[in-house]
């Protein structure tokens, strides 16, 4: 049956080859747009670039962050392991490519000189964008630094490029915008200092992802970490930007909750604005059901160290403390991503504990959540980052590590200034690398060598530091650990039946039953087996989130995405990725 679905699939593509054909990557990205009446002046060039940011996140594209760090009721297809390769779409889309070389072509026509260059390297780092984007999703893919003309059927039946090529290629182009985009700092334009962010963003990836995955025996992992760890310190000895700081409680959550983004800290964000009638969803996602009540998985709460830069994991008996014991003297950014005892919302002074109705885990998020004046749908005005200055000095501290050449003074100017922020010691590297941390080598099972305990350190820090701002993925994927992907999600614990105060001010916060719901008003009631699962059914444990679900990660398969069927028939020299099985050839 499915061989016979299969085939329909493809006849039904092969009589629209013909149409779709013409239209693969050889569309005028906007009809009234021609390089006869247009690019005449600077202000052309500045309309025409400003298009390019759509290939930016959307907010939601930062936020709804899910995969281990915070697990939802649904599982999308990517953690079940049922995706199949798709029809059409995928994300091999390359309309966007068009439009970057449609003006890298004709931008020249009629005006030129030093001004321009601005607007050639801002194309040349979206370019960069688009295809970092595309090769961490499909591995070699074709290299197009033109325009297709409808006529060119060598370039519309081109192969794939090898991956080696595609970066080198996506290097030279982002090493254009560092040089020749503009230093005045802005959280609305890409700057010399976007370029810079980017670049080590990029060049991390791509360095531990040539490091891990020796299957794909790709050369010069090295070079890529350290053009990562250039990159970041160059931005760092800049001294353009620094870490935002106000009180070791408030401030982690102070930065994503500012209404504009905070300049100090963010180099560039997405703007919303009551004004301009321009908002997205964050805190209707943070209080509502409807999306899937998200909440941090439980490994990433254990994660958390203990105020006094001790391992939370190291305590006796850790994995069955509840809510209250769990929550105390962490690390003040655990209670500034998360609703925990004593709890208020910003403008309010009620204490509130966390709502089941909200959070599958029970652990409910609060980052980037601001005054209850935005609870609504879709009316969250705050500003989005897409890069600041903390990420940097990640990448920056991770991709010396990997080299083997980080030192005590590279922390001192990367990790301390996140941990300075909040009031957390400083990171200990002769230390971390005495004693690595069992809890975390046992999930980051390919990290080795005299530098594993700082370098399991810095996958701490990242995680906490960067959670809910979708990172994750991608992190996972460069480091080869796709495994914890299929690990079963939990959160808070319970002992099993009963009451529970969760913020222990003497009031009963959730109530624990099965049989009949209580009629008396007032706490939150679970009941086990449907609205709660619990490890040990009524003896307790740990909540189990979709345990009936199996999750599962191909590791000789799901490191790449498929490409799809109808890219494949149109164009006959595009191979598939490894253990993806479409039926063209």
């Amino acid at each position: 049956m499915k061989k016979v679905n299969l085939y329909i699939i493809i006849a039904t593509i092969l009589l629209s080859v013909a149409a779709c054909k013409k239209d693969y990557l050889d569309r005028q990205p906007l009809s009234d747009i021609s390089p006869d009446n247009f690019f005449k002046t600077e202000k052309d060039m500045q309309l025409y670039t400003n298009s390019f940011y759509s290939l930016f996140p959307s907010a939601e594209g930062v936020y709804n962050e899910d995969v281990d760090n915070i697990v939802k009721t649904d599982l999308g297809d990517m953690l079940t392991g049922k995706r199949t390769v798709p029809v059409s779409g995928g994300s091999w889309t390359w309309g966007e490519l068009r439009k970057i070389n449609y003006f890298l072509a004709n931008y020249n026509k009629f005006i030129n000189g030093p001004s321009v260059k601005k607007y050639v390297a801002i194309a040349r780092l979206f370019r960069a964008y688009f295809y970092f984007d595309k090769v961490s999703k499909f591995g070699d893919v074709p290299w197009y630094s033109g325009v297709i003309n409808i006529n060119d059927e060598a370039a519309l039946q081109k192969a794939r490029d090898p991956r080696t090529l595609v970066m080198d290629s996506v290097l030279a182009d982002i090493n254009y915008a560092v040089a020749n985009l503009g230093t005045t700092r802005s959280v609305e334009q890409v700057t010399k200092w976007t370029a810079l962010a980017l670049k080590s963003r990029i060049c991390l990836f791509e360095g531990t992802f040539r490091k891990y995955h020796t299957e794909f025996n790709l050369p010069e992992a090295d070079k890529f970490l350290r053009e990562s760890a250039s990159a970041a310190e160059e931005l760092i000895n800049s001294k353009q930007y620094s870490i935002y700081k106000s009180t070791p409680d408030k401030a982690y959550l102070q930065l994503f909750s500012s209404a504009k983004a905070i300049d100090q800290e963010i180099i560039l964000a997405r703007r919303f604005s009551n004004e301009l009638q321009i908002w997205h969803n964050l805190n209707y996602y943070t209080i509502t059901a409807s999306y899937g009540k998200p909440g941090l998985e439980k490994k990433l709460v254990n994660s958390y160290l203990m105020k006094d830069g001790t391992r939370f994991t190291d305590i006796a008996g850790y994995d069955k403390m509840q809510f209250y014991d769990e929550t105390q003297n962490r690390d003040p950014r655990l209670s500034q991503t998360i609703r925990t005892p004593g709890y208020t919302r910003i403008g309010n002074t009620n204490k509130l504990v966390p709502s089941f109705g909200a959070s599958v885990t029970g652990y409910q998020l609060i980052k980037f959540v601001t005054e209850e004046t935005y609870d609504s749908f879709n009316r969250s005005s705050n500003d989005m980052p897409l890069f600041r200055y903390g990420e940097v000095l990640l990448n920056y501290a991770e991709a010396k590590a990997e080299l083997g050449e980080l030192t005590q003074a590279d922390i001192d100017k990367s990790v301390k200034l996140l941990r300075d922020r909040v009031g957390m010691p400083n990171l200990d590297m002769a230390m971390a690398n005495a004693t690595p941390d069992s809890y975390l080598a046992g999930q980051y099972t390919h990290v080795s060598g005299g530098n594993k305990g700082i370098l399991l350190e810095i996958r701490r820090e990242r995680r906490i530091e960067l959670v809910m701002e979708s990172f994750r993925w991608n992190d996972l994927l460069r480091w080869k650990e796709g495994h914890l992907l299929a690990e079963q999600y939990k959160g808070m614990c319970f002992t099993g039946l009963g009451k529970y105060d969760l913020d222990k001010d003497g009031q009963v916060d959730v109530e624990i039953y099965t049989g009949t719901k209580p009629s008396a008003k007032g706490p939150q009631y679970l009941k086990l087996g449907s609205e709660i699962i619990l490890e040990n059914n009524q003896s307790g444990g740990l909540i189990l989130v979709n345990p009936s679900i199996a999750k599962t990660f191909d590791e000789a398969r799901d490191y790449l995405y498929p490409i799809p069927i109808q890219e494949r028939l149109l164009n006959k020299n595009l191979t598939q990725n490894p253990g993806w099985l479409d039926g063209v050839n």
